[in-house]
């Protein structure tokens, strides 16, 4: 007897507590293909305490290749991810959250753009849901259908460029890639995994192309996210800037892409101090003594020039942060730096 045809696409799909969306989700993956069998899905119910686990099981008839993973805790995003994939046999690989969906066909288009440009990966733009409100959310490369150099896509430092795009769900990548590493996310991370990530994607791959494509809907605003939460999760951000800054420090051209990442340390760490006044004074304690480690760790001379094209309220944010500077590094007006 044959064994059965290796899947297409493996889509890996983590959720905690999600049985208010994961039906949406596993309802829009039985549009995807001709055949079903082309399709395995992945689904890592990570110590949910409500249904997420039985909904999943029940699509078992409609999705052939369904896998559903049970965790008795949560292990975190990262994690999650990393266990599915570890799972997984389909020749493309696909991330999904539990509380998006997928336009019908997108996967087949997608997988179809893989084979026709032989590229490491494509990315594509994706569709924001806030209630009722939609809007297309566009990957920064304005240059479509064509192969293209990731490392090209980095900068300049002054605009959004592809690494401002983390999105792991925008996409579809080639399992070949994981023999270097670039599937798999750093291991604990509960928020800002996608960072790390991206910029290990885009450093040491060797081709991409960004394809127009049905949609992914992203659901913004989900009650429990960790968009909306202001707890020591939220931390996470600095180790996950600090891995990002040691990849670029190991890199051969660490000098051209630092001021790149020092710009958008600068965004993400203002950020996070600007949602820091709803934070326990413990958890916004330790995110200031993280990121005064963290912006200690970027060479001097790439920190002191970067930070004169600070805006006012950037600047004001990250006050008493960067303390080796001298107080009278005058911040003059400038494009709006990166997210």
């Amino acid at each position: 007897m044959s064994s059965p045809a290796r899947p297409r696409v493996s889509v890996i799909v983590p959720g905690k507590d999600a049985e208010n969306y994961i039906a949406d989700t596993l309802t829009s993956l039985t549009r995807q293909m001709p055949d079903p069998h082309d399709l395995e899905v992945i689904v890592v119910n990570d110590g949910s305490k409500d249904s997420t686990g039985d909904i999943a099981e029940s699509y078992s008839s409609r999705l052939p290749n369904l896998k559903v993973l049970t965790n008795a805790k949560p292990s975190g995003l990262a994690n999650a991810r990393n266990q599915g994939l570890a799972e997984s046999t389909g020749r493309y690989v696909v991330y999904l959250d539990s509380d998006d969906w997928l336009a019908p066909r997108r996967l087949e288009v997608l997988a179809d753009a893989m084979e026709a440009f032989r590229v490491d990966f494509v990315r594509s733009d994706h569709t924001t849901v806030d209630g009722r409100k939609r809007n297309i959310a566009r990957a920064p490369q304005a240059r479509r259908g064509v192969v293209l150099n990731p490392r090209d896509s980095i900068l300049p430092a002054t605009d959004s460029t592809m690494v401002d795009y983390p999105y792991a769900w925008a996409g579809m990548f080639d399992r070949t890639i994981e023999q270097d590493g670039l599937l798999t996310f750093p291991k604990g991370l509960h928020t800002a995994e996608d960072r790390p990530w991206i910029w290990q994607l885009f450093l040491k791959s060797r081709s991409y192309a960004v394809v127009d494509a049905p949609t992914l809907c992203y659901r913004r605003s989900v009650s429990g996210s960790l968009t909306s939460t202001y707890d020591r999760r939220q931390l996470d951000i600095i180790p996950a800037l600090r891995t990002t800054l040691d990849l670029i420090l190991a890199d051969k051209e660490a000098e051209r892409f630092l001021p790149k990442l020092t710009r958008t340390t600068f965004a993400l760490v203002a950020h996070h101090m600007s949602r820091s006044r709803k934070m326990t004074p413990d958890v916004r304690r330790d995110l200031k003594a993280g990121a005064r480690d963290l912006f200690a760790a970027i060479p001097a001379n790439v920190l002191a020039h970067e930070v004169r094209y600070l805006k006012r309220e950037r600047e004001r944010l990250l006050h008493g942060l960067l303390p080796h500077l001298s107080k009278d590094v005058s911040f003059e007006p400038a494009e709006e730096a990166t997210r």
